[in-house]
């Protein structure tokens, strides 16, 4: 926390070094563009392509080309802009016209190159769309399933579009916003000339003389942050558990020897990957810190059942099964074998991958067997509880599954809220790697062309717009 705000700070004194020579940050002199900054969005008056772009990407994670202007207006450009910089998330998104200067096969990973930050990258290009990620903020596989969630079905407006996909990514992300979107933004015409060097002198004593103080604030809002984080591992604590405990049991009823006639070698591997599951689960929730933690308990609970299912089957001269998301509505039923359509109480109607006991419930029309948490009203299903949750639900339902899954539910909007990015989606209060500056140093397969038509798509070096 201490080096971000240094990093801040040290920004703001550029950003005003800036000014006192008669330029803004972000305005491009030499080119002769002209731009206009505010709550994060920049609207390129002049020169276009990927550099004014990723210009733009300095000052804020919304950019506006004004030949697509009919796409996106400034009002909700801002909203969408002030949306990502509350979630402290290093989250691009730009609206750009179909022409020469941005070619569909290239214009993400030259972006990506001349902007220079580690970061989720989403374009829409026309009336299509695409994004790519650097793997330290978002897998490939994430970004291909949100990619695909928004262009389904396809002809959605861009401000819908572009709602859909922030809403979702947020709460999946890792990392911090750039520090340098705290800077100041430029003026209307490009340029700030209100700040003189005497200013600048000003302005850096009394910023010296406020650090101390701002400090102190910086110290409260963590301490503060830390005692809500940790009331909520309380909470999670107990549902995972719960399904330790469960698993434990699960391997007891197995009553497997590694001994026993019929045992081969594959058998044996199967079920010394699911006792190191059910130590790695103890183990990893014995040493959680943050909410964020449990993805990673949960995760081998996941495992751990699937190697039981497989050894199972081997052992009654079943089929293997095949590896599958755990059953929605409980994953301490195990492994789903099928997917079925539910409505949630008030929400939309969505496929869940259940198991066969579920499966058969919903077939003759009875209620599944859902996993409940401790809530203020007391036990519900844990889609209908609170924000803490979520991590556990995301260590079994990873790689952009989730957000689907629980649209509509209220776990579902807390998970696309920017509280819920800020304070549970990334790995603890202060974020991860993201919005760090790697200049052209970045794994180039995860930035690939494309056709931005309106199915398929994915990670940068997945489909396309």
């Amino acid at each position: 926390m201490r080096t971000r705000l240094l990093s801040a700070l040290s920004g703001l004194l550029l950003a005003l070094s800036a000014a006192a020579l008669g330029t803004a940050p972000g305005a491009q002199a030499a080119t002769g563009a002209d731009s206009v900054a505010s709550s994060g969005v920049t609207t390129s008056m002049q020169v276009t392509g990927p550099e004014t772009v990723a210009d733009a990407f300095q000052d804020g994670p919304v950019y506006v080309d004004p030949r697509a202007s009919d796409q996106l207006s400034r009002q909700e450009a801002d909203a969408l802009a002030k949306k990502i910089k509350d979630a402290d998330k290093p989250l691009f998104v730009a609206v750009l016209p179909v022409g020469s200067d941005y070619p569909a096969g290239t214009v993400l990973p030259a972006i990506r190159t001349d902007t220079g930050i580690t970061g989720l990258y989403a374009i829409r290009l026309g009336d299509g769309f695409n994004a790519g990620a650097d793997r330290a903020v978002l897998s490939n596989q994430a970004v291909q399933n949100l990619v695909t969630a928004v262009k389904t079905p396809p002809g959605a407006d861009a401000v819908t579009q572009l709602n859909n996909f922030v809403d979702q990514a947020l709460p999946q992300m890792q990392g911090s916003a750039p520090a340098s979107w705290g800077s100041t933004g430029t003026g209307a015409d490009g340029y700030d000339s209100s700040v003189n060097t005497g200013a600048l002198i000003t302005f850096g004593t009394l910023l010296a003389a406020g650090g101390a103080g701002a400090y102190a604030v910086v110290r409260r809002r963590k301490r503060q942050k830390a005692a809500e984080e940790q009331a909520a591992l309380d909470r999670l604590r107990v549902v995972v558990d719960e399904d330790i405990t469960a698993f434990g049991e699960e391997l007891d009823r197995l009553d497997f020897h590694p001994s026993e006639k019929g045992a081969d070698d594959t058998m044996r591997a199967d079920y010394e990957r699911a006792l190191d599951a059910y130590d790695q689960a103890k183990s990893r929730m014995g040493a959680a810190a943050h909410p964020s933690d449990v993805r990673t308990v949960t995760r081998a609970l996941d495992d751990g059942r699937f190697s039981l299912a497989v050894l199972d089957a081997r052992r009654t001269g079943r089929t293997l099964p095949e590896r599958r998301p755990p059953c929605f509505f409980d994953p301490r039923h195990g492994p789903s074998t099928a997917d079925r359509i539910w409505t949630p109480s008030g929400g939309a109607s969505r496929e869940v991958p259940v198991c066969a006991a579920d499966a058969a419930r919903l077939d003759d029309g009875q209620a599944p067997l859902a996993r409940t948490v401790d809530t203020e009203t007391g036990r519900r299903p844990y889609w209908e509880a609170g924000p803490a949750y979520g991590p556990w639900a995301g260590g079994y339902f990873g790689g952009g599954l989730l957000p689907g899954l629980l649209v509509g539910t209220m776990l579902g909007s807390m998970l696309s809220s920017p509280a819920y990015a800020a304070e549970y989606g990334g790995d603890g209060f202060e974020g991860a790697a993201g919005g760090d500056f790697s200049g052209a140093d970045f794994n180039s397969s995860d930035f690939g062309g494309g056709d931005w038509g309106g199915g398929g798509g994915g990670g940068f070096d997945g489909g396309g717009f």
